[in-house]
C-alpha cells in the first residue's frame, strides 16, 4: 500500500512539473532564466515555502 502510494506520488511530480514545459516551453525557459540569477538564500526560502505548503495540505488532506 506505501509502495503504491509513493510511486503514486512520485509519477504525479513528474507529471506535474512536465505540464508547463510541455505547454509553455517559452514561458518556461523565461522563469528558468529568472530562477538562475536569483540569490541562492531566495531559491532556498522559495523551497522551503514549497515543502511547508505541501506539509500542511498532507496535514489537512490526511
Amino acid at each position: 500500500m506505501l509502495e503504491a502510494a509513493l510511486i503514486t506520488a512520485i509519477a504525479l511530480v513528474f507529471i506535474f512539473e512536465g505540464l508547463l514545459p510541455f505547454l509553455f516551453p517559452k514561458f518556461w525557459q523565461r522563469i528558468m532564466l529568472r530562477a538562475a540569477q536569483l540569490p541562492e538564500n531566495h531559491l532556498r526560502l522559495t523551497g522551503l515555502g514549497s515543502v511547508l505548503i505541501g506539509l500542511i495540505i498532507l496535514w489537512l488532506w490526511a
